[in-house]
């Protein structure tokens, strides 16, 4: 069988690849029967000469290969008939901007492997760059923070050469951070990640309830807690409701998320948020006088949705905008009584090294072993989105209004 690493097309350039180098390397040795291509490309993160250098091949033409891998949306005039595709296609939560892509997949009888479909037997999601992003988003979080307070300045992490120097760079302003109250939250590779850079800066953790007791005095240290869904979560009817609860029933809760607002000073988000959900705090919510958050690194990104300060998604270039409350407008972020926001939705290609490496140990541990041991566990039948006669899978037929438009 043969694969293809192909070039990112997607506008802005993404630098990220699924597979460094010698991890292709590797894998062309680790299965006999596999064989490797790429496609070359003047932007990814490793170049073509360091792909050559490993004894792989490179070529403008790929379309030879089995099967195609790639990170961000393909263009709908660049994919192959008949094919087998690997990338985030963003469109299992029915996005709208990406509806003529599936179209165009499920006409060109293309199978597509999405890789946020990639899961366990439990449903749990085996790759990604979330860690990345969570490790970016918390790094920008004390960049904002810098700049608006005039404590120090972060260079961007864009211009950093990997998370080493990253590191190395918070470790300077370590010592300058002011006492606060940050929140966290989400349990997933996202919040663990933001979790990396909070101990990174030894900032002293904290249970939810103890975090709570913080509003009766001042306080005099740089602390963190880190919510999952219960905590933030509560019943309509008043009980306390159980994770699976929250989960699996949306519908029945409401917001308790005030009550750690009115304590909090900065916000980092690495929840997921589901439909039906509540949102964590609304426009309303934001001009109550007990809101006393100021800065928001919104990692997760939901546009005008749970976190009512991510009016937009801001870039790499430029990260950072204020939201005020009274007027619901964009200002500067350090605007007098702004919130300030970082909400840049594709923060893995600011450590594209890093975060490409990472994904690609996922990869090779879990995808490419399926195509050559029947898949045994069931990854690919899983994953699969669409099949070769141009139709969604059952997992995916759900997606089938969104298809017709409807």
């Amino acid at each position: 069988m043969k694969f293809a690493l192909i070039a990112e097309r997607k506008s802005p350039p993404d630098r990220r690849v699924v597979m460094t180098p010698m991890q292709v390397a590797g894998a062309s040795h680790a299965f006999a029967k596999a064989e490797f291509l790429i496609e070359s490309s003047p932007i990814r993160i490793y170049s073509d000469d360091a792909y050559k250098a490993a004894g792989l091949e490179v070529s403008d033409d790929v379309s030879s290969a089995d099967v195609m891998i790639g990170v961000k949306e393909v263009p709908t005039e660049a994919l192959i008939a008949g094919k087998k595709y690997f990338f985030f296609s963003h469109t299992i939560k029915k996005q709208p901007y990406n509806r003529d892509l599936l179209r165009a997949i499920l006409d060109k009888k293309i199978e597509l492997y999405d890789h946020e479909t990639i899961i366990d037997a439990g449903g749990a999601r085996l790759i990604g760059f979330g860690r990345y992003a969570g490790i970016v988003g918390a790094y920008n979080a004390f960049r904002i923070l810098g700049l608006r307070d005039g404590l120090y300045e972060l260079p961007k992490a864009d211009d950093l050469p990997d998370y080493a120097a990253l590191k190395s760079q918070l470790t300077a302003i370590k010592n300058l951070l002011p006492p606060m109250n940050i929140i966290a939250t989400g349990a997933g590779k996202v919040a663990h990640g933001i979790r990396e850079i909070l101990q990174h800066l030894q900032i002293h953790e904290i249970k939810p309830k103890e975090f709570l007791q913080l509003g009766q005095f001042k306080n005099s240290q740089v602390v963190f807690t880190q919510l999952d869904v219960e905590d933030y979560m509560i019943r309509k009817d008043g009980y306390q409701p159980t994770k699976t609860e929250c989960y699996n029933n949306p519908e029945l809760m409401e917001s308790d998320f005030m009550k750690y607002a009115a304590v909090g000073d900065m916000l980092i988000t690495g929840h997921f948020y589901g439909d039906g959900a509540p949102y964590f705090f609304t426009r309303e919510d934001a001009r109550d006088e007990k809101f006393n958050i100021s800065l928001v690194a919104d990692v997760s990104c939901d546009i005008d949705g749970p976190i009512a300060s991510t009016i937009r998604p801001s870039t790499i270039a430029d990260p950072f905008y204020g939201y005020d409350p009274v007027s619901e407008k964009e200002v500067d972020f350090n605007a007098d009584n702004a919130i300030a926001v970082m909400a840049v939705d594709n923060l893995p290609c600011e450590l594209p090294h890093d975060a490409s490496e990472g994904f690609g140990e996922m990869f090779l541990e879990h995808v490419l072993p399926a195509f050559f041991n029947g898949d045994q566990d069931g990854i690919l039948e899983r994953s699969r989105m669409t099949t070769a006669n141009g139709t969604l899978t059952d997992r995916f037929s759900y997606l089938q209004d969104y298809v017709d438009g409807e």
